[in-house]
């Protein structure tokens, strides 16, 4: 008998009744279906065979629950895509997902109770029918579900341990090399099309954005050229705001910001009619779910300053110390208005608030200005090499989770640079993301392996 059915034994049969459990929530519900609690096979609702071939990462943010799950219908292939649990079939609807285009890449919708007599659609914003599958929480062993981790741990940490934390560490240092040199490559290409200056001035702006709002910062770079700005320097904040959609002529607000709207509107006012084809639409941004001293409008604030400081941003080419003399330039950017505001309607912020955090600025040296000046001044390397990583993000964390068994573990072995960050996101994005397998035919870890054998 094994050591399972003797407890078994002496749980049933059981002389009394159980207490009736509540019903669980749904983040219960969700940590045990990443737990794979509820199985990897079901049944859609239009009866066809779903097969759970990856069960993604949690989506700690605004969105699906879980993104880069991977998904097979039928036996076909694994769709690549996001998969959301609601404990009704109506709160996709009640919810909002379904005029979200955050909610365009879910391939699955789970949903628990069943309501008799009423019928539910599943819907985009693009009106495509999701596949949808009822889970029975009945099923479920009546324990608590552990506290799941970020993502599953992959194939390739047992190599990865095997392999010792030096070669670990370069094997993550070759890959943010590749990362590296594929971001100068981009920008030479900008570099070719555009000219220099408008090549860095387009991926500042990406920079700033975040991944939520790169896009959008980017299409204002391209709309509003440096060289434009250069040329109508008293007009430029208002050029940038006015293109990004933000000013209206409406929202002149508090006595205390009232002074600075009105500038902006008054100089935006002449240019309106020339751009309005140009102008953002509102649902470019993502608004929600932005830290207040990363919204977007701070973000177009900065942009602005870097403009009219730009001598500087070009003198960063030839500075002996690039990381020091790039957050010395950070420090220098001033805004009366944007160093105590979080958004052109919010309240006046006592304490200062830098248009450019030390986060941020890393994250420009690393994406930006490394890959911009490395091919130029190849000493830089070892400068790139010391970075120490500040911010961090769900694909770096989602990595560092497959690939060592999360953050805590990673840093015991490794340095906390820019370089392992980018590291990791480089396997993430060439391992990971292509495999839908849930690591069965991913090749990292067979090719970990045979360099550990050299």
């Amino acid at each position: 008998m094994s050591l399972s059915s003797i407890y078994t034994a002496l749980l049933w049969p059981r002389l009394e009744e159980p207490e009736p459990r509540e019903s669980p929530g749904e983040l219960e519900l969700q940590a045990r279906w990443f737990a794979g609690e509820f199985g990897t096979e079901f049944r859609t609702t239009d009866g066809r065979r779903v097969e759970i071939a990856q069960f993604g990462v949690w989506n700690r943010g605004a969105g699906p629950d879980f993104l880069d799950a991977a998904v097979s219908f039928d036996g076909r292939n694994a769709q690549r895509g996001a998969i959301e649990l609601d404990l009704d079939p109506a709160d996709w609807e009640v919810h909002g997902h379904g005029a979200n285009p955050d909610f365009e890449q879910v391939v699955l919708h789970l949903y628990v109770h069943e309501r008799a007599g009423r019928e539910n659609f599943t819907r985009t914003a693009l009106h495509r029918l999701v596949p949808r599958v009822r889970i029975d929480p009945r099923a479920l062993v009546d324990l608590p579900p552990a506290t799941p981790p970020l993502a599953r741990l992959g194939r390739c940490s047992a190599p990865l341990r095997e392999l010792g934390d030096a070669r670990a560490l370069t094997v993550l240092t070759a890959a943010a090399r590749h990362r590296l040199e594929r971001k100068s490559a981009r920008f030479q290409r900008l570099t070719e099309a555009h000219g220099r200056d408008e090549a860095l001035w387009q991926m500042l702006a990406s920079a700033l954005g975040y991944r939520e709002n790169a896009l959008p910062l980017h299409l204002l770079a391209q709309r509003l050229p440096l060289r434009l700005l250069r040329a109508r320097r008293a007009d430029a904040s208002a050029l940038l705001f006015g293109l990004a959609g933000f000013v209206h002529g409406d929202e002149f607000g508090a006595d205390e910001t009232r002074a600075y709207l009105r500038q902006l509107w008054e100089r935006w006012w002449p240019w309106r009619g020339e751009w309005t084809r140009l102008v953002l639409p509102r649902g470019s941004w993502r608004l929600r779910a932005t830290r207040p001293a990363n919204h977007p409008q701070r973000r177009v604030a900065a942009l602005a300053a870097l403009a009219a400081e730009w001598p500087k941003v070009t003198a960063l080419a030839e500075a002996p110390r690039l990381a020091r003399a790039t957050h010395r330039l950070a420090r220098e950017l001033r805004d009366e208005f944007w160093e105590h505001h979080f958004t052109l309607r919010s309240a006046r912020q006592e304490r200062r608030i830098a248009l450019l955090g030390p986060a941020r600025v890393r994250e420009i040296l690393a994406n930006v200005l490394y890959p911009a000046l490395l091919p130029e001044r190849p000493e830089l390397w070892e400068e790139y090499l010391a970075l120490p990583a500040v911010l961090t993000n769900r694909r770096a964390e989602t990595a560092a989770a497959r690939l060592f068994g999360g953050t805590t573990v990673l840093r015991a072995r490794l340095p906390r640079t820019v370089a392992v960050q980018q590291g990791l996101l480089q396997v993430y994005e060439d391992f990971c993301l292509r495999d839908a397998t849930d690591c069965a035919r991913c090749q990292f870890p067979e090719r970990v392996r045979r360099f550990g054998e050299r």
